[in-house]
Parts: structure tokens; sequence; C-alpha cells
């Protein structure tokens, strides 16, 4: 995580900022695509963090795997493809609708 935050924030090799730069080249433009695509990653890579986190929190208090709508127990092959998942399959589609 601190990697990919370290290459959003990145300087060039002369240690400025592209928005330093007074006079802009073509290339200029597909090194703002990849921070924007490196700080997309970067956001999902937190957030997906974010939801171990809190399955882990839910391992502690005993109510991992127990879906949040039906109370039901989410069956374990929907926690191994989605291991921070907080919804039944049943729950997940009928939200959906």
């Amino acid at each position: 995580m601190v990697f990919l935050q370290g290459l959003i924030t990145r300087k060039d090799e002369a240690g400025t900022d592209d928005t330093e730069n007074k006079y802009m080249s073509m290339e200029d433009g597909s090194g703002s695509r990849e921070r924007e695509q490196l700080n997309q990653m970067a956001s999902r890579q937190i957030q997906f963090i974010d939801h171990l986190e809190k399955a882990l929190v839910r391992i502690e208090n005993k109510t991992y795997g127990i879906c949040r709508e039906t109370g039901k127990l989410i069956e374990k092959a929907r926690l191994k493809a989605v291991p921070h998942a907080t919804l039944s399959i049943e729950a997940k589609l009928a939200k959906s609708k």
C-alpha cells in the first residue's frame, strides 16, 4: 500500500512535480493517465484492506460468516470467493433488484 502511494506522489527524475513544469509535452498526458490508474489501484487496495480488517473484527466477535440481512450462515463457497462478504447470495441478489 505504501509502495502504491509512493508511486502516485512520486516526482520526476529532476525532482519536480509535473505541475511545476511550464511547458508540457505530448507525453505528459500519459504520465497523468498512469497516475490516475495508480490512484485507482491504490484506492481499491485500501478499500479491500479495510474490508478484510472489518472481517477480522467479525471473526473476533464471532459474527463472521453470518449474513447481516437474513441472519443465516453465508455459504463457504461464497466466503472463499469473497472472504469479507457480509451478505449471503440470496440477500445480495435481493438487494440488487
